[in-house]
């Protein structure tokens, strides 16, 4: 971004009062709410959290901060040596900044919700249409209230599709980062079992999810997942034209045939079914990511051939479903930012149908937020945990306690139960058991910091 702090002034109606008149031509070229972060040109955004964002500003200033927002209610502490712009509430202000800019910047909008699989599906889609455009993608997982004005704000001037991932764990969040973006295209890639522990039913996280389309553009497009009826059901009462993408013929785009194998997924597909596509993932379930992306490309245009070169080896956000290997040589497949029932029986059923010289080992963490069906949901994993494909079974966390109960007579003293502070444990017990021809996969939700003990598996 590039905007003087008149035009950020003007844009959330700061109070001028407070704005020193020497300051209104200053250059900002950045946003930062962390004030270590911080680069030289940058806006800070005090936020109120867990500590109160102002008490920053001289953290700001010394890295080299050049205009702040300011919440009125602070203004008997104003500081002199930036450009101060007062305001309500930090937050909303940055909020209309980055609407002030994305209506500045004018790009195409793919934005990207589901239960499963958004970021790396926003990926893809990034990767697709970067091939014809000059794209700009939420970094990370930056995909709520803060993480959204963050992205948007990033963009450079000659973006021409922004592709943003919205979160929600709540009611009513995706109707405001809906709202606030305003999508030419909403993909909806699945729902699952996430947070559930707020909205207690599928039909609820449904619905939640449907918010995606609120903010629509009139002509705008939305894809989503033909495959689920509760999407399908909804889908109906969207005025917008509709794309679907899934395992099942009535779909606009399907998979015909999906060939797995450990470092990627080749598959074909009922519009060129004469190509043969391939993804650097493994897994059924990231094939219908693949479907979705695809749906996007061709509504805009990316020729086929295009497509499938932006696939084969697209940049996948750190920490979703990749294989690493560890410093006993053996093969790490690794998938420790989020977990679900979903996720986990799909990964678990892609991790046992890839072939390996040596023993299978599986290690699952908690799945948080799954609310009072926690303990049922964890137990309910029993199923994709086959004794006779499994060498050793490792579970770590409270709720996953009861798949260790449900599974003990199957596997016996294969089964290894940690509580979740016992991190260490299983950390070293991995390192002393595992060999260089293992298989090894970890899931967890983020929240048990099994990234942790892959870091400990592949340090040199």
């Amino acid at each position: 971004m590039k905007m003087t702090v008149a035009e950020i002034a003007k844009a959330v109606n700061a109070d001028q009062t407070y704005l020193n008149s020497k300051y209104l031509d200053t250059t900002v070229t950045g946003t930062n709410f962390d004030s270590r972060q911080l680069e030289v040109g940058d806006l800070f955004i005090p936020l109120a959290g867990a500590h109160d964002g102002h008490t920053y500003v001289q953290s700001a200033i010394d890295h080299g901060a050049v205009a702040t927002f300011w919440a009125r209610d602070h203004v008997d502490s104003v500081p002199s040596e930036i450009a101060v712009l007062v305001v309500e509430d930090p937050l909303e202000a940055y909020q209309e900044l980055s609407k002030h800019y994305l209506d500045k910047i004018n790009p195409r909008v793919v934005a990207v919700t589901g239960s499963n699989g958004k970021t790396t599906t926003k990926d893809m889609i990034a990767a697709i249409l970067g091939q014809n455009f000059n794209v700009t993608k939420t970094f990370d997982n930056f995909n709520n209230e803060i993480g959204v004005p963050y992205t948007v704000l990033q963009m450079e001037a000659n973006t021409e599709f922004l592709v943003i991932e919205l979160g929600m764990d709540r009611p009513g969040q995706l109707d405001f980062l809906s709202k606030l973006v305003s999508p030419d295209v909403a993909v909806i890639t699945m729902i699952g079992e996430a947070h559930i522990e707020f909205f207690e039913t599928r039909d609820k996280i449904a619905d939640a999810k449907m918010e995606i389309t609120h903010g629509l553009k009139s002509d705008g497009y939305f894809v989503y997942n033909g495959d689920e009826p509760l999407l399908k059901e909804r889908a109906t009462d969207v005025d917008a034209m509709k794309r679907t993408f899934g395992k099942n013929t009535d779909n606009d785009i399907y998979s015909l045939a999906i060939y797995p194998s450990r470092d990627k997924t080749e598959f074909k597909i009922n519009v060129d079914p004469e190509r043969t596509y391939a993804i650097p993932l493994l897994g059924e379930y990231n094939v219908n990511n693949a479907l979705a992306a695809i749906e996007v490309g061709r509504l805009f245009q990316i020729p086929d051939q295009v497509i499938n070169s932006a696939l084969k080896d697209f940049e996948v956000t750190k920490n979703r479903t990749e294989w690493l290997t560890g410093n006993q040589g053996e093969a790490i497949l690794s998938d420790v930012y989020n977990s679900n029932p979903t996720a986990s029986k799909e990964v678990l059923r892609a991790f046992l149908a890839t072939p390996t010289e040596g023993r299978k080992l599986v290690v699952l963490g908690d799945m948080l937020e799954l609310g009072k069906q926690s303990k049922s949901m964890h137990a309910g994993l029993a199923t994709e945990l086959p004794a006779a494909q499994i060498d050793q079974l490792y579970l770590i966390g409270e709720d996953i306690e009861a798949l260790a109960k449900k599974v003990q007579p199957a596997f016996g003293q294969r089964v290894h139960y940690y509580h979740r502070d016992q991190l260490t444990e299983l950390t070293n017990d991995l390192k002393n058991n595992l060999l260089a021809t293992d298989a090894i996969m970890l899931k967890a939700s983020h929240g048990i910091h099994l990234e942790q003990v892959v870091a400990a598996l592949t340090a040199e």
